[in-house]
């Protein structure tokens, strides 16, 4: 029975005992990591992707402009709506401790004199 300890062979399955012992972890470089393969890949990746959604957008007539300022009036629209329900918020904050607070500073009055 032969054992085969060629430490060029790739390990079926690293951290795992084989013959020599126990294979080193595959080791990825940080950039690697973060782009989730390697840099020429992922850059084919990106710019097959920017055709595809390039010619999209040009055959629907949007231009990046035109999405910018549709996302900016979404944005804008959705601000001014929650500024609204702020606005009438304020107005039940200070319609409750128009109550609430007198009652609290007797209950509080009353509590201290006993």
């Amino acid at each position: 029975m032969s054992i085969d300890n060629d430490p060029r062979r790739p390990q079926p399955f690293p951290g795992q005992p084989y013959a020599g012992g126990y294979a080193e972890p595959a080791r990825r470089s940080t950039l690697r990591r973060f782009l989730g393969g390697s840099p020429a890949a992922v850059f084919a990746k990106l710019l097959f992707l920017s055709i595809l959604v390039g010619a999209v957008m040009a055959m629907l007539g949007v231009t990046p402009g035109l999405l910018f300022w549709h996302a900016y009036d979404a944005v804008r629209a959705l601000v001014d709506l929650g500024l609204d329900t702020f606005h009438d918020f304020g107005r039940w904050i200070l319609a409750g401790a128009v109550v609430v607070v007198p009652l609290w500073l007797l209950s509080r009055f009353f509590a201290v004199s006993k």
